[in-house]
């Protein structure tokens, strides 16, 4: 279903009508559950704050921004700025699907004002903290019976700046160690809405060996890792009260430190946008906070 899924819709359709087909056209875009159900959930609010049989040629600006101020003000439920600014998102993107689908003539979204909110700057780990962790993590190589598990993951989200679902995605078929460029990893979505996020990011050669011990160790069939995310939070945790890092050692904060050492290695933004599989839009907030983290203010 596409943009034509708007065709049975009219400026004289009520709210829900034209809620229950962008649903539809959601699910059909491959959007996430959690997605779905959040902007269904924040539009939907919508028809508490306008009269029962107000149509959707008849839902104008000064409606929308009302509405937001009753949010913000007004309804007694704490909305916090990000949650306003994901409303202000989800409205927008209802009402041009709206106009694009022809459904209505003028898009009334169009000029309400976007919110942003910078989320808090993340903790990353300085350069000693990174040789510290990784130390730890390779004990666990030499040890009696020895598990290269915490090194391979370890050394793998540091040097590649993967998200967790990402990590958790990967098959074996995904790493290539003959490329002709050098060890490759392949980053693969299922869902055809997260291609653009597609990649392939090197793979350092002092992370071969360690890899190499833990398909020997562990014989993984299918998947790289095939454990729990929590499982494998754990294992970062594990390394950090290891290594005595008083910080809170995470896929999160590893994928921020990789992100950072490569800013100020001098490595291109674009370079860097493309191998974070953020969009240019995303990779604003990203930058700023980088140059944040790096001490540019």
């Amino acid at each position: 279903m596409s943009e034509s899924s708007t065709a049975h819709l009219t400026p004289q359709t009520g709210l829900i009508p034209a809620l229950n087909a962008w649903e539809m056209y959601l699910n059909d875009q491959g959007r996430s559950l959690n997605t779905v159900k959040a902007f269904l959930s924040d539009v939907r609010l919508l028809t508490q704050a306008l009269p029962p049989d107000r149509t959707l040629g008849a839902i104008t600006t000064t409606d929308l921004n009302n509405f937001l101020h009753w949010l913000e003000h007004e309804r007694g439920v704490p909305c916090s700025p990000k949650s306003l600014a994901r409303r202000v998102t989800a409205i927008k993107s209802f009402f041009r699907w709206l106009h694009r689908g022809g459904a209505i003539l003028v898009d009334p979204a169009e000029k309400v004002v976007q919110y942003s909110v910078l989320s808090p700057i993340p903790e990353v780990l300085t350069d000693a903290e990174i040789e510290t962790v990784l130390l730890a993590a390779d004990r666990y190589r030499r040890q009696t019976k020895p598990d290269a598990r915490p090194y391979t993951l370890l050394a793998l989200l540091l040097a590649t700046g993967i998200k967790k679902s990402e990590c958790l995605g990967i098959h074996l078929n995904h790493i290539d160690l003959e490329a002709p460029g050098g060890p490759v990893i392949f980053i693969r979505y299922a869902s055809p809405a997260n291609r653009y996020k597609e990649r392939n990011l090197t793979l350092p050669e002092d992370w071969i060996p360690a890899y190499r011990e833990y398909l020997n160790q562990y014989n993984p069939v299918d998947r790289l890792l095939p454990w729990s995310p929590r499982r494998l939070e754990y294992l970062l945790e594990d390394i950090g009260k290891d290594a005595g890092l008083p910080k809170h050692l995470s896929f999160d904060m590893c994928r921020w430190t990789c992100a950072l050492q490569d800013y100020l290695n001098n490595v291109e933004p674009e370079k860097i946008r493309q191998k974070l599989g953020i969009s240019k839009i995303q990779w604003r907030e990203i930058q700023l906070k980088l140059r944040k983290l790096a001490g540019g203010g």
